[in-house]
């Protein structure tokens, strides 16, 4: 499981690093970055890395929101919640968030743009997380018990809002 966590972390702030660096400042993470250092400051050094390391717009646009389904799929996966008697396993969640997500997109529910490229990133790393990362603990409550594992795919969950682009 050490393995996965670092997977984790990986996916996640390379997704961080993608959304402060080439993504809009009104980013709920960059307007946290932005009270702790100056304006100044993060622009020097956004302009910096983004002039040295140009990324085309699907690795910019789509990339992070397939490497959080990723991250969230490690960490969904062996979970399930139980509702009067019945399991509902967490692995799917993931997927259909981030699907969702695009549909309120494409409905103006919701600040973005519809994109076909992040439904496929989405499905693409939702794949990798479910059939190529292995684990070998057993499946569990999310809430019974409340333990790290569970902890960590909620807290997956709440860095996702860190993407949300402010008005």
């Amino acid at each position: 499981m050490r393995k996965n966590y670092l997977l984790i972390g990986t996916a996640l702030l390379l997704s961080l690093l993608i959304y402060v660096l080439y993504r809009t400042e009104r980013t709920v993470v960059n307007e946290i970055l932005l009270t702790i250092i100056s304006s100044g400051e993060f622009h020097a050094l956004r302009n910096h890395i983004t002039s040295a390391l140009p990324l085309n717009d699907h690795i910019i646009y789509s990339l992070p929101e397939g490497l959080w389904v990723f991250s969230i799929t490690i960490t969904s996966r062996l979970l399930f919640i139980k509702v009067k008697g019945t399991e509902f396993n967490l692995i799917f969640i993931p997927l259909l968030f981030s699907i969702g997500l695009e549909i309120f997109q494409l409905l103006q529910f919701t600040n973005g743009r519809f994109d076909f490229w992040d439904i496929g990133a989405s499905v693409f790393f939702w794949i990798i997380a479910r059939y190529a990362v292995l684990d070998n603990q057993e499946r569990q409550n999310i809430f019974d018990p409340v333990n790290f594992r569970s902890v960590l795919c909620i807290l997956s969950y709440i860095i996702v809002y860190l993407a949300h682009v402010w008005e």
